[in-house]
């Protein structure tokens, strides 16, 4: 119950999908989670990424030159 409590004291600006309040993403370990879980099914796996990458620039993988 303590953690229902929590996650609705959350602003929609910690969400990946504010709309649904879906995905947390109020700190790093949180969106890595998001991440991960982006192609399961619940909105975009776009939109998730975006609003992560937006948040946490340093989470964006960056392109090896070869």
């Amino acid at each position: 119950m303590a953690v229902l409590r929590r996650r609705s004291k959350l602003p929609d600006s910690d969400f990946a999908l504010p709309s649904q309040r879906k995905f947390p993403i109020p700190d790093i370990s949180h969106a890595r989670n998001a991440l991960a879980r982006a192609n399961q099914g619940a909105g975009s796996p776009e939109t998730i990424r975006a609003a992560v990458y937006a948040k946490y620039p340093s989470l964006r993988k960056k392109k090896r030159s070869t």
